[in-house]
């Protein structure tokens, strides 16, 4: 039987694929079910990663709330006028500010507010876009295994606990290694392809007019009420569960009994960053289930667990 188990995984996640999104989540669940149903055992309180998935939902609730407020816009702005600033280096720096956005947030979704600005300034200054996107995209990527809040984070150390490798280990390798790494794939893509200037293809598109003139930025740009302080509010929140990891891990011992660990402490922090926010913004709390991020990282949360149970 067990390789019409196997088999049965594998088309569950061929089936999973061709769905995209959250289909691949639903599918999994259906494998699940079906591996059930021909004499597999399952037990939901092992096979399911539910500190992960925990982590995953109160983080996109906390970040879907800054959304909200407008601190994601203010952020995006804040990029926008620091690329614009220095469009020469757009290559270096395109990737540093999508790492850091991740690595803030703990997911890779706030890079996509920014794709169009990175397309933007690249095409304005004459820097092929392909070099800045393809980095910038992996380093939102790659910031996400590094995040002090990501789930992928909380993942490693839950694995690595059993070999006494702790949070604050993990984070002191994990940031500094990413992001050479970032760098040095910068350093790389700045010689991808030829020169705007010199490619075929976007010349012929230039004289049939098929190119998008670059914009100028929102120069009547004005942060509403409540984005800044949703924002400091969410770097606060991040620096006090980077606190509460530090006191509470076996490495220092400043606590030695604490009263939850690290992945509860991180879900109560964010839900309550989520609740300040909204009366900071003076914001409906049902309006958060409808912003981007949160539909996006609900997927998400829906994919892993499906997923999981099926691995």
């Amino acid at each position: 039987m067990f390789w019409v188990h196997l088999l049965i995984v594998i088309a569950f996640i061929v089936i999973g694929s061709r769905l995209g999104g959250i289909g691949i989540g639903l599918a999994g669940g259906a494998g699940v079910l079906v591996l059930a149903a021909t004499g597999v055992h399952t037990d939901s309180t092992k096979a399911i990663p539910w500190s992960v998935i925990g982590i995953i939902m109160t983080v996109i609730c906390a970040v879907a709330a800054m959304e909200l407020a407008g601190g994601i816009d203010h952020l995006v702005h804040l990029t926008e006028k620091l690329l614009r600033k220095h469009p020469k280096h757009i290559t270096f720096l395109a990737p540093v500010v999508t790492y850091l956005m991740a690595l803030l947030c703990g997911t890779g979704h706030t890079a996509y507010s920014v794709i169009p600005v990175i397309v933007d300034v690249s095409k304005q200054h004459g820097v092929r876009p392909s070099r800045p996107l393809s980095i910038a995209v992996v380093a939102s990527q790659v910031a996400v295994a590094a995040s002090p809040i990501s789930a992928a984070m909380i993942a490693l150390t839950t694995i690595l606990e059993p070999i006494h490798v702790g949070y604050l280990q993990c984070l002191a390798i994990i940031i500094p290694t990413t992001f050479i790494g970032t760098l040095v794939g910068a350093a790389v893509a700045g010689h991808m392809g030829k020169e705007l200037s010199d490619d075929p293809v976007y010349k012929d598109r230039m004289a049939k007019g098929l190119v998008r003139d670059p914009g100028t930025g929102n120069a009547d740009y004005k942060a509403p009420k409540g984005a800044v302080a949703s924002l400091v509010t969410f770097l606060v929140t991040l620096i006090l569960v980077v606190l509460y990891a530090t006191f509470t891990s076996p490495e220092v011992g400043l606590v030695k009994d604490p009263p939850m660990g690290s992945s509860p402490a991180i879900m109560l922090m964010m839900l309550t960053c989520a609740v300040v926010v909204c009366l900071l913004a003076r914001k409906p709390t049902s309006t958060i289930t409808t912003q981007s991020t949160f539909r996006s990282g609900m997927s998400a949360a829906i994919s892993i667990m499906g997923l999981a149970w099926l691995g």
